[in-house]
């Protein structure tokens, strides 16, 4: 019996030549899976050409899954809770994306009795460690398979591939830009940008070309660390995320220029969009600002990079990742209210203000006006207890640090 690949299937290049390629070098039937996270297509297509394409390069099947919602409210809602940004700034776009994708791969292989999953990313990438990682992880049976690191085909080269068994692509042998996008943003690489010092060209952009030049102020709500509205209008997650990065993004706002750490072990320059990622995380960290206590939110702090670390290594199916769901999860129990943000071109973001009925700040303890409730006289003894220690150290051991007296 023939045995079967089941693809994760993009419909760009790489895929398209991977499905007939594994038929002819590995005598593979292909089923190809294209997992709609929020990416768009080119304006003269649609999901059914690009399934259609993947018909024409041989494969038996073409599954099509609308994963927008649940990507939204099982993966987005999470990288919200834990205001997930890899090393301080990625949000984590891609990253984000491949388990969601992992998912549905290993679904279609069961109902189609497959032995193996597959996808198209080269050697050099992240992506490769997410799908391969994630997979494993969640089916240790199957194996997956990896057509582009082992054909040692040039992009001119594909695109001859693709030429000769008339699979109808539209990419060119000259490439400018890699783009990988979902709902939560976009991810730019290749072109002139693999020059750090090139300043980046405005080509690329799409979610943050500045369409409005007058400020705009957004007020987001949250319900247990979940966004549910914007200036009180009620949402489904996805839908509010593609709200935003139309609103925030006409201002400019989400763009990220930054040289990031891969796991593979190279430094490589990366573009990304995503306002509406950016802003949310934003305002949500206001938010608990509000209402974590000072030892939770500490410890939040210290645990939030090492979620995103995990994340963006492809650990998202792993037990100390689910621990930390499980930290985190607690930790929104009371984060409910609402942030203003203002958003002024070319791409300024300010929260101007918050509120929440499960506040911590109390008016009467931090005012200096009248209505003043905190106890001064209390603070004496607590400072001298708090500084004994270093009092006590300075007087016994700490003499060569102290200023000479005259000087």
């Amino acid at each position: 019996m023939t045995k079967r690949v089941v693809l994760a299937y993009s419909g760009g290049l790489d895929t398209s030549v991977a499905v007939r390629w594994m038929i002819e070098e590995w005598g593979v039937e292909v089923v190809c899976v294209l997992v709609d996270v929020g990416q768009d297509v080119e304006s003269s297509e649609s999901f059914e050409d690009i399934r259609v394409r993947a018909l024409a390069a041989g494969a038996i099947d073409c599954v099509i899954v609308d994963a927008k919602r649940e990507m939204a409210e099982e993966f987005c809602v999470l990288a919200i809770a834990a205001n997930a940004r890899y090393e301080g700034k990625y949000p984590l776009v891609s990253a984000l994306s491949r388990p969601v994708i992992v998912r549905h791969l290993v679904d279609q292989a069961r109902k189609f009795n497959a032995h193996a999953v597959a996808h198209g990313c080269t050697g050099k990438g992240n992506d490769q460690v997410r799908f391969e990682v994630g997979t494993h992880a969640v089916a240790p049976d199957l194996e997956v398979l990896a057509p582009a690191r082992n054909w040692g085909m040039t992009r001119a080269d594909s695109v001859d591939f693709a030429d000769k068994w008339d699979i109808p692509i539209k990419a060119t042998k000259e490439k400018i830009y890699s783009i990988d996008e979902n709902l939560w943003g976009r991810a730019i690489e290749c072109g002139a940008i693999e020059d750090p010092w090139a300043a980046p060209p405005e080509e690329p952009y799409t979610l943050t070309r500045v369409t409005n030049t007058e400020p705009v102020e957004i007020t987001v709500s949250f319900v247990g660390g979940v966004p549910t509205a914007l200036d009180g209008v009620a949402m489904e997650l996805a839908e509010l995320i593609a709200t935003l990065n139309a609103r925030a993004g006409s201002t400019g706002f989400g763009r990220l220029d930054m040289v990031e750490n891969r796991r593979v072990g190279i430094k490589s320059r990366e573009l990304y969009e995503c306002p509406a990622a950016l802003a949310l995380i934003a305002a949500h960290a206001d938010l608990e600002d509000m209402v974590l206590e000072r030892d939770v939110q500490h410890e939040k702090f210290r645990l939030e990079s090492r979620w995103a670390e995990l994340v963006y290594d492809g650990m998202w199916f792993s037990p100390l990742k689910e621990a930390l769901d499980s930290f985190m999860a607690e930790t929104q129990r009371h984060v409910t209210g609402e942030v203003r943000m203002r958003f002024e071109a070319p791409g300024l973001l300010r929260i101007v203000g918050r509120r929440s009925p499960k506040a911590l700040y109390d008016y009467g303890l931090a005012t200096y006006d009248a209505a003043d409730t905190f106890r001064h006289s209390d603070s004496e003894g607590f400072v001298h207890i708090y500084g004994l220690g270093v009092k006590t150290w300075a007087a016994r051991q700490g003499a060569k640090n102290a200023t000479p007296a005259g000087s």
